[in-house]
């Protein structure tokens, strides 16, 4: 049986955060989420880590955060950089933004040759999650998985996060997701505020995705000829990127691919706003005194 391989993103600084995130620590020996991540995924059964990173943190990273693995699983890296681009295409004058989360993925092609998970570097998914999509990913079902969590599982209390709501099928697979880019609590309910003022009321119960992805290596020429589309009307644009739930709900519409939403009901927490720290690291305390986690995750 072929051990999947675990795709981190973490080429992204934190804007609303104020710094690189995903090295701040919130364990009690100074562990990271990503070390919490990664600890889940071992033990779940992947064989290997590969970062997608840029290359301007490049020895920072390594030596804060992939030193800590080197000598427990294959480790790589992959850099999201402005240049790396379909052959005929140049970086408009002006562009400093990253070309979002498809092109991040398309920097590992090289680097991955068996079924992989993609997931954040600064969420914390659970140990069941990681679980689920190991099984998944081992079975060798074609089809993609996505890992749903619960909307008022995922929300902030410091301020409005965009989420992908998701429209799951009977049968758990997925059929659309829908960016919301500013809900909030409102209650024991939430709601959306969009860019024209207009309030979608939402129940919290919705399932929405947290970009923890399961894929085969069939989806690097899919994302490809996607991440052209997008650049034939895009490329000019100085901040437009092309993100992978877009290119997901590409693939389901036209019957390129099938996605299974795999509900396991695990912990979500992330750390959206430098305040939400706080409870990341009360989580994490919580979680090692109930027995989820040892002391020390980085022996």
């Amino acid at each position: 049986m072929v051990s999947p391989t675990l795709l981190v993103m973490a080429a992204g600084m934190g804007s609303r955060y104020g710094g690189l995130k995903q090295i701040d620590p919130v364990g009690p020996d100074g562990e990271t989420i990503m070390d919490y991540s990664i600890f889940d995924a071992l033990r779940a059964g992947f064989g290997k880590v590969v970062f997608v990173i840029r290359k301007d943190i490049e020895q920072q990273f390594k030596q804060m955060v992939g030193a800590r693995f080197e000598k427990r699983v294959a480790v790589d890296y992959v850099f999201q950089e402005l240049g790396k681009l379909t052959l005929g295409f140049t970086v408009p004058a002006g562009r400093t933004k990253p070309w979002g989360t498809t092109h991040a993925i398309l920097m590992a092609a090289n680097a991955i040759r068996e079924p992989f998970a993609v997931i954040n570097s600064d969420d914390f998914y659970g140990a069941e999650t990681y679980r689920a999509l190991a099984h998944h990913l081992q079975s060798g079902a074609t089809d993609y998985a996505m890992a749903g969590f619960t909307l008022r599982h995922t929300l902030s209390e410091f301020g409005t996060v965009s989420r992908g709501v998701c429209r799951v099928s009977s049968d758990h697979y997925l059929e659309e997701i829908v960016e919301l880019k500013a809900i909030e609590r409102d209650g024991g309910h939430a709601r959306n505020t969009d860019a024209a003022g207009e309030v979608t009321k939402l129940t919290g119960n919705e399932i929405v995705s947290m970009n923890m992805w399961g894929f085969t290596p069939q989806v690097f020429p899919q994302l490809r000829e996607h991440f052209l589309k997008f650049l034939q009307v895009h490329g000019a644009d100085v901040k437009a990127e092309s993100y992978i739930p877009n290119v997901v709900n590409e693939l389901i519409a036209s019957s390129e691919a099938r996605v299974k939403v795999l509900l396991g009901g695990g912990t979500w927490f992330g750390v959206t706003y430098r305040e939400d720290r706080t409870q990341a690291i009360e989580s994490i305390r919580r979680m090692i005194q109930e027995g989820h986690y040892p002391r020390r995750v980085l022996r």
